[in-house]
């Protein structure tokens, strides 16, 4: 026997169709009417109207919005409303029209009018508010839900359309779904997602700028927050629809069974984000070098973390990597590095002069850091030169390491030419030797003896 028997429930069904025949042919004999006729030809006369309106106002006006400047928030705001200027027009033009017929004649021959100009001004203030979200495909598909909702409350239609829904259901044991719980469980879960990540971006931004946290605290605390109000929206929604939780048990166990097998490397990679915020190994601003990749920080993510390179390439590297692989935090605890250089000069050079004048030109560079002090050292003698390496210390790597080398090379080239210190190059001596022919007659000594 099952014991989650599935019903669906169709009582009423049949019953919400024959009043919405009814309530149908009663409309149709009032849309034949001539005051209905007259009405449509006034809302379709009154759309023409301001859309030619329009065309003209919205041009002139952009040519004033265009002398608007260091004001981004308010030039937004312009714009939306000016794009919707027909509409803002014909809402306008019905309600003026609406208020004299009323006055006019009987209310009941204004009906469709007031309908269509209160349709009208509905969706230009959701359109308008809705483009708080920034995602304009989201923004819009918000609008056109929101609006369909308020269409049919304004058109008394709200309660039957709910009872329909409501009415086409199927029953999992205890557990009854119908399309409008969950039309409604989305529309609550939505709702509450957006302002729970509107709050989680406040509280992020909030701790970023904060004095007192540094960057792994902020991302790690801004990660927590994140987690605990998404659960909140979650458990708060299934709650608000009515959904027992328990009744879900069975559903949840199967997810999370198929998490455990299939996205193993999401769940690792989650882990381990968790993980390096707390260990603190990295955070934002660090100068990192893992295998290839040399850059740093700009962000940590749930799954991976945001590495720019100097060549202007975002590397979005998992957080598994960084656990497993072995990584150089060249800003862990003290952000200055050692470069080096090696050069060689001819042996006529005076190595003592050479070393001085490497050093004291190489701390003159703005980069380079007084402390510790550049230090030069010979290491050898070469085939054809004295051979040397600098070193010297940079506390700004996220800058840049071949663009100093290069300047310290030419600072180096510049002070070695004025002082006459030579940079030598190899010298090859060859030797040619001259073969004896075949019909040579001379005989090698060597061979008589």
């Amino acid at each position: 026997m099952n014991p989650y028997p599935v019903k669906v429930a169709v009582a009423g069904w049949q019953s919400t169709i024959d009043a919405w025949g009814s309530r149908l042919l009663v409309r149709w004999e009032e849309l034949t009417s001539v005051w209905t006729l007259a009405q449509i030809a006034i809302i379709v006369a009154c759309y023409l109207v301001a859309k030619l309106l329009s065309w003209v106002i919205v041009p002139r006006f952009e040519l004033r919005m265009r002398e608007i400047k260091q004001q981004p928030r308010l030039l937004r705001l312009l714009v939306i409303i000016l794009r919707r200027t027909e509409w803002i027009l014909c809402a306008l033009l019905l309600l003026l029209i609406a208020a004299v017929m009323v006055e006019a004649t009987w209310p009941s021959r204004s009906y469709f009018v007031r309908v269509a100009a209160s349709l009208a001004t509905a969706w230009v203030l959701i359109s308008i508010v809705s483009r708080v979200i920034r995602n304009r495909s989201i923004a819009n598909l918000v609008a056109m839900l929101a609006w369909a909702i308020v269409a049919l409350y304004i058109t008394n239609l709200l309660d039957a359309v709910v009872v329909a829904l409501d009415s086409a259901a199927i029953s999992f044991g205890g557990l009854r779904l119908s399309i409008f719980l969950a039309l409604k469980a989305v529309l609550l879960f939505g709702t509450m997602l957006w302002l729970a990540l509107l709050l989680s971006d406040v509280i992020d931004q909030r701790l970023t700028t904060s004095l007192d946290i540094d960057a792994a605290n902020a991302v790690l605390f801004g990660k927590l927050i994140r987690a605990v109000l998404l659960f909140v929206v979650l458990f708060a929604s299934f709650s608000a629809v009515g959904i027992d939780l328990t009744a879900l048990a069975v559903f949840s166990g199967a997810v999370g069974l198929g998490i455990g097998f299939g996205l193993q490397k999401v769940a690792s990679n989650l882990v381990s984000g968790f993980i390096i915020l707390l260990d603190r190994s990295v955070k934002p601003g660090d100068v990192i070098s893992l295998g290839a990749t040399f850059g740093w920080i700009t962000a940590l993510r749930a799954r991976y973390v945001q590495v720019n390179t100097r060549d202007g390439v975002e590397y979005l590297i998992p957080n598994e990597t960084f656990i497993t692989e072995r990584l150089a935090n060249m800003s862990h605890t003290d952000r200055a590095i050692r470069l080096e250089l090696k050069f060689g000069v001819s042996y006529a050079s005076d190595p003592y002069s050479v070393r001085k004048l490497a050093t004291s030109i190489t701390s003159k560079l703005p980069r380079v850091i007084g402390n510790p002090e550049p230090v030069c050292h010979i290491v050898g003698f070469g085939e054809s030169s004295l051979d040397f390496v600098l070193r010297f210390w940079i506390q700004d790597p996220e800058n840049g390491v071949t663009n100093i080398r290069g300047d310290a090379y030419l600072r180096l080239w510049d002070v070695f030419k004025e002082n006459g210190v030579e940079i030598p190059y190899p010298h090859r001596d060859v030797l040619l030797r001259t073969m004896p022919t075949k019909d040579s007659t001379q005989v090698d000594p060597s061979i008589e003896r």
